[in-house]
């Protein structure tokens, strides 16, 4: 059925995972496995190995005005190298604007564990994306950069692609970005991808296990620490502001009763740099069950974070191509509900599931 042709905005372990990925499967082995982290291995006529990278946008002088493949083995980038064939990508990655997109509190950090801003001037990113003939931009910004999430936004708009958000910034949840896509006649899927089996997928199921048994949840938290860009990124709390509320309202969406912002503790804990992309997550839930009796559970989580989220998203990208090849702009409804943790509206892993599988079959959005 043809490439897909994306540009990516920001090449941290995300973009690098991704772009593994792709690798990993056109090659021979990927081909024969059974394509784990993956819906399907074809999605509506469309393999993962059919997407191709025809633009990249970065702000740190490692990266820009670099090959593709050059950058996204650049520090501060520390994901796990699990395809070691990795893609040599025809790709020279152009200057994005900075605007919010590197705090401060980073430059206290040796030089291999932060971003080191380029003095050059930004490209047109409009025009990057007009010659590249990119259908769709994938947003991997660093969590917090509101003003660059908007302005990579409205970059999709004007060249006519496109927009997956894959970051905390709410831009597919809010009424006014949806209009704009819809009058565009665009898709748009997001806020904030979930991972394939995440701190937040794990938190929502177990919330919804404790409601089908009649558990009444009481107080619950869950704790996160890293050692990549993302985590030392979000040490700086007024970054937050998005992230808490959307991996807060993911978990909050699966419980029927009211549970009072006192007794629910969802976020980042801390960065420990020698975990690398390694992501620890701490999860408790206490409850009432029969009787009154109390009943708690704890879980401890580990996963390389990047990976964990790549085939998440290459399967959002294939359900954006299906939407252009249909002529469908706006909310991606279904792909946003699954793919992600803060979609317009919430619905349950099962039913939001069962919606993808029927837009990939070619219903309409609901």
């Amino acid at each position: 059925m043809g490439k897909i042709r994306i540009a990516i905005a920001g090449l941290g372990n995300c973009a690098s995972a991704l772009i593994q990925g792709i690798g990993h499967y056109q090659s021979e082995a990927g081909r024969k496995s059974e394509a784990p982290g993956l819906m399907h291995f074809n999605l509506g006529g469309y393999e993962p190995g059919d997407i191709q990278v025809v633009a990249a946008f970065d702000i740190d002088q490692r990266k820009v005005r670099r090959p593709l493949k050059e950058a996204v083995l650049a520090k501060p980038n520390c994901a796990k190298l699990f395809y070691p064939d990795f893609p040599d990508v025809p790709v020279t990655v152009s200057v994005g604007p900075i605007l919010d997109g590197v705090p401060e509190h980073m430059f206290e950090y040796p030089k291999d564990r932060r971003f080191l801003p380029t003095k050059e001037q930004p490209d047109d990113t409009v025009a990057v994306l007009r010659d590249s003939q990119a259908e769709m931009l994938v947003n991997f910004l660093p969590v917090g950069s509101e003003q660059a999430v908007r302005f990579y936004a409205r970059a999709a708009l004007e060249a006519g692609v496109g927009f997956i958000n894959c970051m905390p910034v709410f831009v597919a949840s809010t009424d006014e970005w949806i209009a704009r896509f819809q009058d565009r006649g665009l898709p748009i899927i997001g806020d904030d991808v979930k991972s394939q089996v995440g701190a937040t997928i794990v938190h929502r199921l177990l919330a919804k296990l404790f409601m089908d048994r009649g558990v009444r949840i009481t107080n619950t938290y869950q704790l996160n620490v890293g050692g990549n860009t993302d985590f030392l990124n979000m040490l700086n709390r007024n970054r937050l502001i998005s992230k808490k509320i959307s991996k807060t309202e993911a978990v909050k969406s699966q419980i029927a009763h009211e549970l009072h912002a006192d007794n629910i503790h969802i976020g980042p804990s801390d960065y420990v740099p020698w975990l690398n992309d390694n992501k620890v997550c701490f999860l408790r839930l206490e409850g009432e069950a029969f009787g009154g009796v109390p009943l708690h559970v704890e879980l401890k989580l580990s996963v390389e974070d990047s990976p964990n989220s790549a085939g998440v998203v290459i399967d959002a990208v294939r359900c954006c191509k299906l939407a252009l090849d249909r002529g469908t702009g706006g909310l991606l409804s279904s792909a946003s509900a699954y793919f992600m943790k803060h979609p317009r509206q919430q619905f349950t892993d099962e039913v939001a599931h069962a919606m993808v599988e029927q837009f990939i079959a070619g219903e309409r959005e609901r």
